[in-house]
């Protein structure tokens, strides 16, 4: 039994799936878990408080998701590893998560065993992407929207009149018009709202 045992993270809303996570997890020799969270807000607080090496977080969490808790701690937390454990497993999500520094990308269907091996392999280093989400993302393709474009409809997502989305974004509300129309028209969708909404089903927002 080694003593270097690897502090986890596990922050999911699912109550249940994240306590039959940390039991499981609680077999191992090797691996802790030292705190466990049902919200973005919640999982980056015990983050800081507890410092893990590796965080394993749901993909879509109230107040916060898995991606943007991932972009913090990146900066907050830079020595901790992160997984993103999704049960969407949307092409575009992939690849932002591997531009926020995530080191895993796995479906909700693993096993424990499985599960257990890739935090191992994350600690050490190394990089592990569900092969099934992989392929998916390949063959979906890149979003259409530039990163102006997708900027301006993340800020509209909430509902946000033009003159909020300009003072938020530094631009003129006839610029953020322009982005929102081309975004709408790019994506095929008849309005802001539903452009947020077809973005999001491709993981682009």
């Amino acid at each position: 039994m080694t003593t270097d045992r690897v502090r986890v993270l596990l922050a999911d809303d699912e109550h249940l799936i994240r306590g039959a996570l940390a039991a499981l997890l609680a077999l191992e020799d090797d691996l802790t878990v030292v705190a466990e969270a049902a919200s973005g807000p919640e999982a980056l607080a015990m983050a800081v408080a507890h410092r893990p090496d590796v965080a394993v977080l749901d993909l879509q969490m109230p107040g916060l998701d898995g991606l943007e808790v991932a972009a913090e701690l990146r900066h907050r937390l830079p020595e901790c590893r992160v997984m993103i454990v999704t049960g969407h497993g949307r092409p575009g999500y992939l690849k932002r998560a591997l531009r926020v520094g995530v080191r895993g990308f796995l479906p909700k269907t693993v096993s424990a065993s499985d599960l257990a091996g890739i935090i191992r392999t994350v600690r050490a280093g190394g990089r592990y992407v569900d092969p099934e989400l992989a392929a998916e993302a390949i063959s979906a393709g890149d979003s259409p929207l530039t990163p102006r474009e997708t900027d301006v409809l993340e800020l509209a997502a909430d509902g946000s009149p033009v003159a909020e989305i300009a003072e938020r974004a530094a631009l003129s509300p006839g610029t953020v018009r322009n982005y929102l129309s081309s975004a709408a028209g790019k994506l095929g969708a008849e309005n802001r709202h539903a452009a947020v909404r077809i973005a999001r089903e491709h993981g682009w927002l």
